[in-house]
């Protein structure tokens, strides 16, 4: 019996070398296939150049639908169609205009309206400035030292933190909540450092919503070499007054937009879907290349790796372009209730929203036992320097699938410079490194590939 058990066993330990010896063969497959033969750095190129940003509801998206559509069919996939959704209208207007003024001196100021805020009419707001660190500091503040003024939060990225997503999440409050919690004390408008922790003079815009509690008042970012300009003009002299214009404003009517889909026909189980994409709107202030151009075209090069590597999914493997996660996630919400309406059956969905940076891993929100199992893979990315398998993670258009998905995940690429860019004029094509592009395309490939053969 001893002998029987043994020869079993080594059997078994046999059959799971070889599997994983031809898991590594298709994933130096899917790798070589990414870097030498991959369309998604001259997609990102001629979709940033020929149209630019793409903010949901304006002429550029409507453009950015048709273009990806066009891209979808020429590479002939099993079906593509577009998926209807309202989204929401907002238009920055004008050119902003910013200066702080002390002591008669005026010092102009690089700034750029808050997405989704209300403007400040043609004649703009001038108040006197007053800076606070924190909520907190707000808080104690209160109504008789704010009233009538011009909220400043001054909260700037934790260099503590390795990773800027945990910066940005940390700080990205004060953009959102800022102009709420200000205007219960009474502020008239307010100003927040912008998003990032590459000095210089660059604003990031970025979404702000509104609590319908309090007044509803206009609210910018400021760079933050402009930032630092107006901390030390507030320490000379706390009768710095603020002066901004900007004619940006909602429109009542949505829009009809669209997301964009393509997909791989499953051989064995057409009816299960494991669903990879990015979002194709994008703030007009850049052109949307690193967010989040590069996460639609390395969905989109999933689809042709599969494609041009012969490989039949036995699911079928759907790759969604995201409209309007920027300022409402209408796109989203859209997917997963045509997806709960119909009855779908997704077992795995995966978003790029990182930007196109080299990648280190992914995140897993979900079952815990297809993520220990997701997780016994690991050894097979590590050649590609690709180590991180954590929990936590997905995206905000895959988010409204939880209920419906076993496995939410998102793409982790390098961090460091993904804030730089983000929201800010300097997302451009200019600023994404092919190499780093296909790298992240050949990981999300090879991921779907092991979900795909395997399941969860």
């Amino acid at each position: 019996m001893r002998r029987y058990f043994l020869f079993m066993l080594a059997i078994l330990l046999c059959k799971i070398s070889f599997s994983q010896n031809s898991d590594s063969v298709m994933i130096r497959k899917i790798f070589d296939q990414a870097l030498t033969n991959s369309q998604c750095y001259q997609t990102l190129t001629d979709l940033t150049t020929q149209i630019g940003g793409r903010l949901a509801g304006s002429p550029q998206a409507a453009q950015a639908v048709e273009f990806m559509k066009k891209v979808l069919n020429e590479n002939m996939f099993d079906s593509v169609w577009l998926q209807p959704c309202y989204v929401p209208h907002w238009v920055r207007g004008d050119k902003e205009i910013a200066y702080a003024e002390a002591k008669g001196k005026k010092t102009n100021l690089t700034i750029c309206a808050l997405g989704n805020s209300t403007g400040t009419g043609t004649k703009g707001i001038e108040a006197q400035v007053i800076e606070v660190k924190n909520f907190k500091q707000l808080d104690s503040l209160g109504e008789k030292n704010i009233k009538g003024k011009i909220v400043f939060y001054n909260y700037p990225f934790n260099e503590k933190f390795i990773d800027q997503f945990r910066a940005y999440g940390d700080a990205v409050g004060y953009r959102w909540a800022g102009p709420s919690r200000a205007a219960k004390y009474g502020a008239i408008a307010t100003v927040v450092r912008s998003m990032t922790s590459n000095y210089d003079d660059v604003p990031h815009t970025g979404a702000m919503g509104y609590n319908d509690s309090f007044p509803k008042i206009p609210c910018c970012a400021v760079s933050l070499m402009g930032a630092d300009k107006l901390d030390e003009m507030i320490r000379n002299n706390p009768d710095t007054k603020f002066y901004f214009r900007q004619t940006c404003e909602m429109k009542p009517d949505s829009v009809l937009s669209y997301n964009v889909i393509g997909e791989l026909r499953g051989k064995k189980s057409p009816n299960q879907f494991i669903t990879v994409g990015g979002h194709l709107d994008s703030w007009e202030t850049g052109k949307g290349a690193q967010d989040d151009g590069a996460g639609c075209v390395q969905s989109i090069e999933v689809l042709r790796i599969f494609k041009n590597l012969g490989i039949k999914p036995n699911n079928t493997i759907r790759c969604v372009l995201f409209m309007n996660e920027e300022n409402g996630s209408k796109g989203g919400a859209k997917y997963a209730e045509e997806a709960k309406r119909k009855g779908e059956r997704h077992l795995f969905a995966l978003e790029s929203d990182a930007g196109g940076f080299s990648p280190q891993g992914f995140g897993f929100t979900g079952d815990s036992l297809a993520i220990r199992k997701i997780q016994s893979w690991k050894p097979l990315f590590e050649p590609y320097h690709i180590h991180e398998f954590d929990k936590g993670g997905g995206g905000s258009d895959i988010e409204h699938l939880k209920d419906e998905c076993k496995v939410l995940c998102g793409l982790s690429p390098d961090s460091q410079r993904y804030f730089n860019y983000h929201h800010a004029s300097t997302d451009v094509i200019e600023n994404v490194n092919k190499r780093e592009l296909e790298l992240g395309a050949a990981a999300m490939a090879s991921l779907i590939y092991l979900i795909d053969k395997y399941g969860l």
